[in-house]
């Protein structure tokens, strides 16, 4: 290609000309990736960016790690089959064998696997279909603020309502419950208080025969809500979910697409509150950068009968090789522990930069997966008396971000909250220099918000 045209712009204006209008990250992110390597990408135009989204936390070891690839080269170079529907190979089998090895609690010997089309969104909607199979009941609890994917079925269970209001005859019988936010408390209480009204709320709407509620196929949750701002769900509520739906023979449903695979120090951020759901979705990071998608549920629940739930790419066994060699590592104590140091390194620089400035309300969120909210201080209130999410704010720093070579997401209310979703292996030399980038953003903002 003529260098000439080795710019940006020419390819992000042939983008935009013939992809659709659904595309979200050239909009935020505009430019065209030419190389990778762990938690750094270059542009075309020869510009190194530290890449703190590695595909919405796909890229659990980041790009291009050594050991991933030569998995995949080596099965590449052996004349294995790459796509086998769901038939079995020795790759499949070890994989297999891997995930059941490091499940909590009955499930590592209790389990059954379900691969799926290699998205998340398709692991939402085998599961929905698994445990209507399997109770006879039809209708599905979801929480506020949840996201479970982009499907038909799974945009129905999710909480955001700017991608449902265009979209007529969504899944029906989904029913929306509260889930705990401690500064922005869904009854206005916060704190310990709010969690335990939460909680009551979950488990009286059930067992309550005025209610209105009918028992349910299954009770699906994020334990640590993602695009819903980083919100990890307390102990108190988990258990008291998996107490209720254990009681009344309700399936339980624990999305870890994104939060899973070490991103919060566990293996699963569940195992936090000590428990053991009925279903684990898991997607992104568990295909090692390779598109990817399972079930994990408890036999108990395997009523299907043979083509019941189906994927031409389910059988991608270059994900299943890539996806081992990312669990033994990620599972390793240590990588754990790591995983949880840095995570409060980070949170504990975030937090002391909320001390310093006024456009950032709260700090969240549970190892490499941190959240930061901000707010206009000017703005209005909410019926708290607090300054409401301000996505104005959260766009200028991520813009700003970028211009200074660091990429980063948002989400949250009204896409207010920035996100890190780093490589779970970055260095700490990295993580300085993000939080150096992003306190000088933030800074920078502040001034001039507060200088109105």
């Amino acid at each position: 290609m003529d260098e000439k045209r080795m710019t940006n712009k020419y390819f992000t204006d042939r983008q935009s000309d013939f992809e659709s209008s659904a595309r979200s990250y050239p909009r935020k992110f505009p430019f065209a990736l030419k190389k990778a390597k762990g938690s750094w990408v270059e542009d075309v135009e020869g510009n190194r960016y530290l890449d703190f989204l590695c595909g919405a936390g796909t890229l659990a070891l980041g790009h291009n790690d050594d050991q991933v690839n030569r998995a995949m080269i080596d099965l590449i170079e052996s004349g294995a089959p790459l796509h086998t529907l769901d038939l079995t190979t020795p790759v499949k089998d070890r994989f297999v064998q891997t995930i059941l090895d490091n499940l909590p609690g009955h499930l590592k010997d209790d389990a059954k696997i379900q691969f799926c089309s290699p998205s998340g969104t398709d692991a939402t909607d085998a599961a929905i279909k698994l445990c209507k199979t399997a109770t006879g009941r039809s209708t599905v609890i979801a929480f506020s603020g949840g996201y479970h994917g982009m499907g038909h079925g799974a945009l129905a269970l999710t909480g955001n309502l700017n991608a449902k209001n265009h979209v007529a005859n969504l899944m029906s019988g989904v029913q929306f419950m509260p889930y705990p936010n401690s500064y922005r408390c869904p009854f206005g209480l916060g704190g310990e208080a709010g969690v335990d009204a939460c909680s009551a709320y979950f488990e009286r709407m059930l067992k309550d025969p005025e209610s209105g509620v009918t028992k349910p196929a299954a009770v699906i949750i994020e334990p640590i809500q993602g695009e819903g701002g980083v919100i990890p769900a307390p102990v108190k509520f988990l258990q008291t979910i998996r107490r209720v739906t254990s009681e009344l023979d309700i399936p339980m449903i624990c999305d870890e697409i994104q939060c899973g695979m070490g991103r919060s120090g566990r293996l699963f951020a569940f195992e936090y509150a000590d428990i053991v759901p009925d279903v684990i979705l898991a997607s992104k990071a568990i295909g090692g950068s390779q598109p990817m998608a399972v079930v994990i549920y408890d036999r108990k629940l395997d009523k299907w009968t043979a083509g019941a739930h189906a994927g031409t790419f389910r059988g991608n066994q270059l994900a299943m090789a890539a996806g081992t060699v990312v669990l033994e590592r990620v599972t390793k104590k240590d990588f754990l522990d790591d995983v949880v140091r840095k995570g409060e390194y980070m949170k504990k620089a975030f937090e002391q930069l909320k001390d310093e400035v006024s456009i950032i309300a709260d700090v969240r969120g549970k190892g490499l997966m941190l959240g930061v909210e901000f707010i206009d201080p000017n703005g209005a209130k909410d019926s708290m008396g607090r300054p409401v999410p301000s996505g104005e704010i959260a766009a200028r720093v991520q813009h700003m971000c970028f211009e200074n070579r660091l990429v980063m997401e948002k989400g949250g209310r009204d896409g207010s909250v920035m996100r890190c979703l780093c490589a779970l292996n970055v260095t700490m030399e990295e993580i300085d220099t993000m939080l150096s980038i992003f306190a000088k953003v933030v800074r920078q903002i502040d001034a001039d918000v507060t200088s109105r």
